[in-house]
Order: structure tokens, then C-alpha cells, then sequence
């Protein structure tokens, strides 16, 4: 091959050249946007710019077949000529060349997703991570909610399964409908808690993969280049730290092609058809988690000024299709959307922003300058207060992969996309470092997020979170250095694809994935999995799981979970509004519970306090609000005897039965007795 067909853009892909309206790229930045052939001018150029080719015949290295393929692969009617009659016969060896590349990178993304969670899928069941156990065991809940909705029919936005009476605003506490339904058959069949670590591992495999396709077919003519930016988007220190808490939030593998169908809008001859398509993504996403897709629609919208910023030319060709999708997209999803939104902000146990202290979680400035604590190079505990906490490490690229990302926008600076990509990047990352920016935790100025934290929607994003908009930045940056390496003309291409593969290893390897650190937790109890529960808890009754579940005990959760909810449970860690009065800002867990606090207290500390009649008294009342059939400690839960002793000072003796203290008090709240 001559170094002009090394050079030359390959033809668009059979399936793309259906509709040339779907034609985002044409594998060059400029092609991403509407507008006229000027779009390839020189500011679109990269910094070392492509040299024209040698006046090398084409005859030397170019076969007859070669010189006679056509740009399009469809070949006109009438006689063929050998040259011809080869091009279907190519195209399809090429096509199931690039099917066996993607087949490659999957399974390397898949597993090194099984790498991430090796050490969970030795005992889904019996080991969770080592900080925040609280969030595994709600999405476990989650889980088993959506079994119910499947074969019971129940209401899907609202339940009463916890925190009963009150009960929990699903639609405000991301119950990930959109995952746990289709995961129905793996619920029934294996429990949550292996849908909790088949979707761990899909979301990170899958998010990767979804980059990589998009990349491979609108953005880079490279395999290397997108897999290269397909593994960073999925595999990046801040998308490990999430990967052990949040599913919802890892499953990002519909985002690229939201970000693909934004652009489509820009030059798009049908824009009321992507319009609707773009519709049904967003839609979808917003049953996965509408963070996300919030951060997604900020994102693009300010790629897209920066890029009109830029070359406001392009708004002329771009307005009028763009506006036109985005009307479309906006009126089919608030349709579709209308009534769970209804639900989630006017809803029962509706709430309005968060907690002051969520607020202002965000990144310390050393924060990008660190390796995440779940890679290679990361250390927990140097990791402290540069982030809220361990599963919010929404930065930590390393020193080198900073400097590389820096070094790569100052190579490809003439690049109109790397321009807006390095505004995007840096415009979130500023907004991640929250109210108040810091260094090392010293704090040093007001941040902007102060002037935007009160702004309708804004008010519910926790800001630490933007640094995952700058991680998806630095991958595409990634690929696009990657792919621009791989172009650069003979005499240089092996000294820089050389310190390319150089300078990623030594920017990457630091950050490179390790398993996801576990401890054991305790099973469910015998009494709960061999439905001996039953013969005490009837359908309008709960279980009092004790200690009482909340935000830092949440193994009645997963006790409920087990059981696909068959029973209901008072408190749990979810959001909800303060003092359970709808409408207010948002906490964690529900209605304050005096006698819970004391026995979460026991339960930490091994003391037990002195009770007196009016103790026993609000207890005794709790207990009917909650209408509560048996209290249940498990003989292995830590400090169970001062727990057994505090509990039967308050409603007398229990019983042990199989493996836990059971109380049964329906004599005390049955208001008929």
C-alpha cells in the first residue's frame, strides 16, 4: 500500500451509506458537524500536519481490483468487469474482519470487567465492599422490587416494602427499573445479589464496548484508537470507584449513542425520525439513572457552543435540523416521561434537593493528580479528604495521565474538536471541585458550583460527580491521539507509534484496573431463607429487623431482598424527605426513630444503656406505628448479647429459633387486642 492509501479515508460503512442524512463522520473531526466543504479547512488540521503524498506510482503497490473500487461499494447496473465483480467478495471479508475486532475487543473488555470483580464473584452472596455496605444491599432491593413489578403487577414508582408506613418515592431514589427488569430471570434463578455483580460487570464491560463501537465507526478510522478510548471511558479510576457501589451509575453504555444522535441532529435531512430515536435513548437512560443523563445533555450542550464559539458559521447549516430533533426529542420523552417525573417531584415522599453536606462533596484539586485507590498505583489511604469518600473518586487520572492529556490538546490544538473537547473537560472539572475549591484539603477559593447549586435540577446533583463528564473527555482525547499517531507519514510513523504505545503505557499503567477490594458479610439468616418468617408476619404487618435498618445497617435489606420482598421492613437507606413531610429537602433514611438511634448504637458500641418507662413507652409506640409481628436478631450479628439484653428490657424475653432471637409482639400492636 502506497502511503496516499495509508492516508486515504476508507469508504463509509454498508450499514452507514444507507442514509447519507446518518453520515455524523466521515472519520475526521470536521465531519462530526453540518456545514459546507470549508469545514476541511486548515484550523480542523492537527498540529503536524499530514504531508502530501510521495509521487510514487500507484501502479507499484496498487492492484487493478484496488485502483477500480469505487467509492461506493454498490456497483452500478451493467457488465462487470473482474475489478468489479471482487468488490462484494472484499467487502464482506472486510466487514467479518471488523466483526472478529470487535469480537476481540469485547471479550478484552469483558474480561477484564471479570478481573475488576473477581473477588465478589467468588460468593456474590456472602462478600460486598469494604467500605459503604449500604448501597449494595439497596440496589439488591431495588432488584427484587423489579421481580415484583414483573409478576405481581406492582406499582412500579412508589413502595411500601420499606420504610413502612411511609414508605420510599421510587422514582426519586434511582431504582434502576431499566436494569432490574430485564434482569428479572437472573433475580428469580440466582437471587440479587448476582444481579448486583452481573450488572457491576456488564456496566463496566458494556460501557466500554458502547464507547468503542461509537468511536470505531464516527470518530476514528483505528482499531487501536477506540479501543484505547473505549477502555479508558469504561474502565477509568472513577468509573472502579463507582463499581462497587453503583451500578446505575457505571451502566453508561446507552451515552455514546445519546452523544452520537445529538450530533446526527447537526446535519440530519430527517430530524423529526432521530429526533424520536434520540427520544427513546433518553428515555431509556432516565430509567437507568438521571444524573447521568443530566450531566450527558450538559455536556454536549457545552461541546456544542464551544464548537460555535469557534466557527459560528457552522450554526447556519446546524440550527434549523438540531432544533427542529431537539423540539422532537423533547416533546416524545416528556411524553413518555411525564407522569414518573409527576411521581418523583410531586409524589408521595417526594423531596426537593439534597442535604447541605452531599452538596458539597466535591473534588480536591490533588484529587486529578492521584491515582484512584482501586488501580494499580492507588493507595486508600493517601486518598484521604481529596475526596468525599471512597466511592466518589470522580478525578484521580494520575500525574502522568494529566500531563498527557495536557500534552495531547497543546499537539492537536488546531484540531477544531480537541479545542472544544479541552473547554468541556476543564468547564466540568472546575464545577467538580464544588463549593469550595481546595488543595490538599486547604481550602483556597469559592468555587462556581456556589452560584449554581440552588438552579431547579442542579440543587439534586451531588458536583463531585462532573469529573465523570472530564473521564469520557480524556478517553476521546486518547483516541484521537492514538489515531492521529497511527496516520502520521512514513518517515515518522515508528518513532511515534513508538513513544505513542510509550507514553500510554507510562500514563495508563498506573491507573490500571485491580479487583475491587471485598470483605465477608453475614448471611441471610436461616429463619428468614427457610420462610419460618411466615408463620408470624402477615400481609399488612412488618418484620423489624434489628438492629433497625438504616443508612449504616442494612442487612435487613437484603433479608427482604432474599425473599423478593415478601415481607415489609421499617426504615432503610434510601432518600426521602426530612421528617417524612413531602416536598421538603431530601436526607437519608426516613422519619427520625428514637429506640432505632439507641439500638444502632448498641449495635456499634456494645453498651447497653438504662431504659426506663418512657422508653419502653415510645418504643411500644414505634413498634404499633410500624405495625410490627416479630423483632428479629440474628445470633451472629456483632455485640447480638447486649442487643438481646437491651431488646428484652423493653418488650420482655424472646426466643431463639434456628439462628436468631425472635420477639413476637403482635399482642403489643394489635390495636383490636
Amino acid at each position: 500500500m502506497t502511503p496516499a492509501e495509508s492516508r486515504a479515508l476508507p469508504a463509509p460503512h454498508p450499514e452507514a451509506a444507507a442514509d447519507s442524512a446518518e453520515l455524523v463522520s466521515y472519520r475526521t473531526p470536521a465531519g462530526l458537524f453540518a456545514g459546507p466543504p470549508a469545514l476541511a479547512a486548515p484550523t480542523t488540521a492537527p498540529a503536524n500536519p499530514v504531508a502530501p503524498a510521495e509521487p510514487t506510482a500507484p501502479a507499484e503497490s496498487e492492484t487493478p481490483a484496488e485502483s477500480e473500487t469505487p467509492a461506493n461499494p454498490v456497483a452500478p447496473a451493467g457488465s462487470e468487469t473482474p475489478a468489479e465483480s471482487a468488490v462484494p467478495t472484499r467487502t464482506r471479508w472486510r466487514r467479518w474482519t471488523r466483526r472478529r475486532q470487535h469480537l476481540a475487543v469485547g471479550g478484552l473488555f469483558l474480561l477484564a470487567a471479570l478481573w475488576v470483580t473477581s473477588r465478589i464473584w467468588l460468593d456474590p452472596s456472602g462478600r460486598v465492599a469494604s467500605l459503604y455496605t449500604g448501597d449494595p444491599a439497596q440496589v439488591q432491593f431495588f432488584l427484587a422490587h423489579s421481580v415484583r413489578v414483573v409478576l405481581h403487577g406492582e406499582y412500579p414508582f412508589y413502595t411500601e416494602q420499606f420504610n413502612y408506613p411511609d414508605g420510599v418515592n421510587l422514582m426519586a431514589n434511582t431504582a434502576v427499573l431499566a436494569l432490574g427488569i430485564p434482569m428479572v430471570p437472573v433475580t428469580l434463578l440466582f437471587g440479587p445479589a448476582v444481579s448486583f455483580v452481573v450488572l457491576v460487570t456488564l456496566g463496566l464491560a458494556g460501557t466500554a464496548m458502547a464507547w468503542y463501537l461509537m468511536l470505531s465507526r464516527h470518530l476514528v478510522r483505528t482499531a487501536l484508537a477506540a479501543a484505547v478510548g473505549g477502555w479508558f471511558c469504561g474502565f477509568s479510576p472513577a468509573m472502579l470507584s463507582h463499581a462497587s457501589w453503583h451500578p446505575n451509575i457505571i451502566s453508561q453504555f446507552l451515552l455514546p449513542f445519546i452523544v452520537w444522535r445529538v450530533l446526527v441532529l447537526t446535519r440530519s435531512g430527517k430530524p423529526v425520525r432521530d429526533g424520536a430515536l434520540l427520544a427513546l435513548l433518553v428515555t431509556a437512560q432516565a430509567f437507568i439513572n438521571e444524573e447521568i443523563l443530566l450531566f450527558t445533555a450538559l455536556a454536549c450542550g457545552v461541546f456544542l457552543l464551544a464548537v460555535l464559539a469557534q466557527e459560528p458559521a457552522r450554526w447556519r447549516a446546524a440550527w434549523r435540523p438540531l432544533g427542529v430533533g431537539v423540539v422532537t426529542c423533547a416533546l416524545l420523552a416528556g411524553a413518555l416521561l411525564a407522569y414518573p417525573l409527576y411521581v418523583q417531584f410531586a409524589g408521595p415522599m417526594a423531596y426537593h434537593g439534597l442535604s447541605d453536606a452531599v452538596k458539597d462533596y466535591g473534588n480536591d484539586i490533588a484529587a486529578f493528580f492521584a491515582p484512584g485507590s482501586p488501580t494499580l498505583g492507588g493507595n486508600q489511604r493517601a486518598n484521604i479528604n481529596l475526596a468525599p469518600n471512597y466511592s466518589e473518586e470522580n478525578a484521580f487520572f494520575g500525574w502522568s495521565l494529566s500531563m498527557l492529556a495536557i500534552g495531547i490538546v497543546v499537539w492537536l490544538r488546531r484540531e477544531l474538536i480537541v479545542r472544544a473537547l479541552a473547554v468541556t473537560g476543564v468547564f466540568f472539572a472546575v464545577l467538580s471541585l464544588g463549593e469550595r475549591v481546595s488543595w490538599w484539603d486547604r481550602e483556597l477559593i469559592t468555587g462556581p458550583w456556589q452560584w449554581l447549586v440552588h438552579l431547579p435540577l442542579l440543587d439534586a446533583v451531588v458536583p463531585t460527580r462532573f469529573g465523570l463528564i472530564t473521564s469520557v473527555v480524556i478517553g476521546l482525547l486518547l483516541a484521537l491521539a492514538v489515531e492521529r499517531a497511527w496516520a502520521l507519514r512514513p518517515a515518522d510513523r515508528r518513532t511515534v507509534r513508538v513513544l505513542t504505545a510509550a507514553g500510554l503505557a507510562f500514563a495508563l499503567l498506573p491507573i490500571a484496573p485491580m479487583p475491587l477490594r471485598m470483605v465477608s458479610r453475614p448471611p441471610v439468616p436461616d429463619f428468614i431463607t427457610a420462610d419460618r418468617w411466615r408463620a408470624y408476619v402477615g400481609p399488612d404487618q412488618t418484620l423489624v429487623p434489628i438492629p433497625v435498618p438504616s443508612m449504616g445497617n442494612t442487612h435487613g435489606m437484603r433479608w427482604a431482598a432474599a425473599t423478593n420482598l415478601d415481607f415489609k421492613i421499617p426504615g432503610g437507606y434510601f432518600l426521602a424527605p426530612r421528617n417524612g413531610n413531602t416536598g421538603d429537602a431530601g436526607r437519608f433514611g426516613g422519619r427520625p426513630s428514637g429506640v432505632g438511634q439507641m439500638l444502632e448504637e448498641v449495635a456499634t458500641t456494645g453498651r447497653t444503656p438504662k431504659l426506663d418507662d418512657r422508653q419502653r413507652r415510645r418504643f411500644t409506640d414505634e413498634l404499633r406505628h410500624w405495625r410490627a409481628a416479630i423483632l428479629v436478631l440474628p445470633v451472629r450479628q456483632q455485640n447480638a448479647e447486649p442487643l438481646r439484653r437491651t431488646v428484652e428490657e423493653l418488650v420482655g424475653p424472646g426466643r431463639q429459633e434456628l439462628d436468631v432471637w425472635v420477639w413476637d409482639v403482635r399482642t403489643l400492636t394489635d390495636r383490636s387486642v
